[in-house]
């Protein structure tokens, strides 16, 4: 892992990190130990942002192995999350925006998505600790065999109650937003439902996040302080929080800051 400085890896960074470590080893501890549970976040989301700058600041790196390096990262913070007892996960992981990338770099990461769905069959982690997977997104612009992938991993994980992550891919908050407004004109057409009982529930439930609870927290990633169309409706009392760490560089220290900021502030929900 390197430190930047004017976006330029320091090539002595593996000794400085060395010398850090008990450091971070002992901090992280102190977070740890100060938490309240009764006050831990039960829906966290988070936009992991940074994975194309990583891969170019390592200079030699093709952006699909940045995104590989976003994915062990993902790993580690869901880990993060089942020890913390935080019960929702949902990740920004590919916007439609992102389809205007380069035919090789969207090509490479519908490879990657088809690999990683394929493999929670197989991760003891996820059924160890019955975590649901969902997909949330226009599913249908992705290519056959992703989403062949995506329906095996939601259907081997789909008893599970405990725990849930979601994915957006293929994800436009304005887009789930709009696919909601024209679910509820068709239930209005065939006069299943009165246009005066429309109301933020009826809204809620025709969301791709029907039947979960809005997320208490956002966390991006990279430095940049926006939410480039994640979960728009939803996070309209949601507390943001913005990191400089690229994704692939973040470290448990990080999030943790995040949780701890979180439980300092006072949730008035516009009283």
């Amino acid at each position: 892992m390197f430190y930047r400085t004017n976006n330029k890896p320091i090539k002595d960074a593996g000794v400085t990190m060395s010398l850090l470590t008990p450091l971070y080893t002992v901090y992280e501890w102190y977070l740890s130990r100060n938490l309240r549970q009764e006050n831990m976040p039960r829906h966290v989301a988070l936009i992991m942002d940074g994975n194309r700058r990583y891969s170019k600041i390592q200079g030699d790196m093709n952006s699909i192995e940045g995104h590989k390096r976003g994915v062990s990262t993902l790993e580690k913070v869901l880990d993060w999350c089942i020890d913390l007892g935080i019960e929702i996960v949902t990740v920004y992981a590919f916007s439609i925006e992102n389809f205007k990338r380069s035919p090789e770099e969207v090509k490479g990461l519908m490879e990657l998505f088809k690999h990683n769905f394929e493999t929670i069959g197989q991760n003891k982690r996820i059924h160890q600790n019955n975590v649901k997977l969902r997909a949330v997104g226009k599913l249908e612009l992705l290519p056959d065999d992703v989403r062949e992938a995506i329906r095996k991993a939601e259907e081997s994980t789909s008893k599970y109650n405990k725990r849930q992550v979601n994915i957006a891919i293929g994800y436009d908050g304005r887009l789930e937003i709009v696919d909601a407004i024209k679910k509820i004109a068709n239930q209005v057409k065939d006069r299943k439902l009165d246009p005066d009982e429309i109301d933020e529930n009826i809204v809620n439930e025709n969301l791709y996040t029907a039947g979960l609870v809005d997320p208490n927290l956002i966390i991006r990633t990279s430095g940049e302080e926006r939410l480039s169309g994640f979960l728009l409706w939803q996070s309209s009392y949601s507390e943001l929080y913005f990191c400089d760490s690229l994704w692939p560089q973040l470290r448990k220290v990080d999030f943790l800051r995040a949780i701890r900021d979180y439980q300092h502030r006072e949730r008035r929900f516009g009283v």
